[in-house]
């Protein structure tokens, strides 16, 4: 199992000196929507700023289930099949790393980044992701179904079938990436926006949505649930291509 930190300086940042104040007070500017692209007529969602303490390379020979992993970078590292159920990573960089079939249902993962990682089948149901990025990401079929979500930025790169059903998404941006059938089914969403990044074949089954925006998706694609939209923003040209679907929804005969 991984160990505690070095000390009180790893805590709070990269540069030598710097006290929690100054992480705080990064997050407060993170959490006053600044620089979210967030448009008039919705609110901004809060993107993380995650700022790292100097890490020290992990060299444990795998994951534990409740482990707890510390201001550690696992670069290139190889957790596919590994159980680290209710493991908490604070602090942590993942680069590069495999996933698949990676068990870290209940996980917390908190003041993290995780870049390049790829896998199938990473099983996240139920776990915490709070001030995270996600970025260039390569994933298919992952599992954040019960997962709570609070300021993540999920950048770049292709996740393809994400189960979010019943989860609960606070300040959360997905930007410049493609999501491929994500499955929202029951989740909550509060200021959650789609920052020039394709959507396709949603699913909004049931979801609560409040401070939604989906202006920035295209394609825009739904298949269930456009009865949920009550609470998104979309585009006057959403509007119209998902117009036919809306037509049929309703239960309107649209004939020339």
């Amino acid at each position: 199992m991984a160990g505690g930190r070095e000390g009180a300086g790893a805590r709070t940042g990269a540069e030598p000196g710097a006290g929690a104040g100054a992480k705080r007070g990064a997050r407060t500017g993170a959490r006053a929507g600044v620089g979210t692209g967030a448009r008039p007529g919705v609110k901004a969602a809060r993107r993380p700023e995650v700022r790292l303490p100097e890490l020290r390379g992990f060299r444990g020979g795998g994951l534990e289930p409740d482990g707890d992993y510390d201001g550690l970078e696992f670069r290139d590292a190889d957790l596919g099949g590994q159980d680290g159920a209710g493991a908490r990573f604070m602090d942590c960089r993942l680069a590069g790393c495999a996933l698949d079939e990676t068990r870290l249902r209940h996980a917390r993962v908190l003041d993290s980044v995780l870049t390049g990682v790829r896998g199938v089948g990473t099983d996240l149901a139920e776990a915490t992701l709070r001030d995270v990025e996600l970025l260039d990401a390569r994933l298919g079929g992952t599992q954040l179904h019960g997962a709570v979500l609070e300021r993540v930025l999920v950048r770049g790169g292709k996740i393809d079938y994400l189960n979010l059903r019943r989860a609960r998404l606070r300040d959360v941006v997905f930007e410049s990436c493609v999501l491929v059938e994500p499955d929202f089914a029951g989740a909550r969403l509060e200021r959650v926006a789609f920052v020039d990044c394709a959507v396709k074949s949603a699913d909004f089954g049931t979801a609560a949505l409040t401070d939604v925006d989906l202006r920035g998706a295209a394609p825009l694609e739904i298949t269930r649930g456009l009865d949920r939209l009550s609470g998104a923003v979309i585009s006057t040209g959403q509007l119209l291509d998902l117009a036919p679907l809306l037509a049929g929804e309703l239960g309107i005969r649209v004939e020339d």
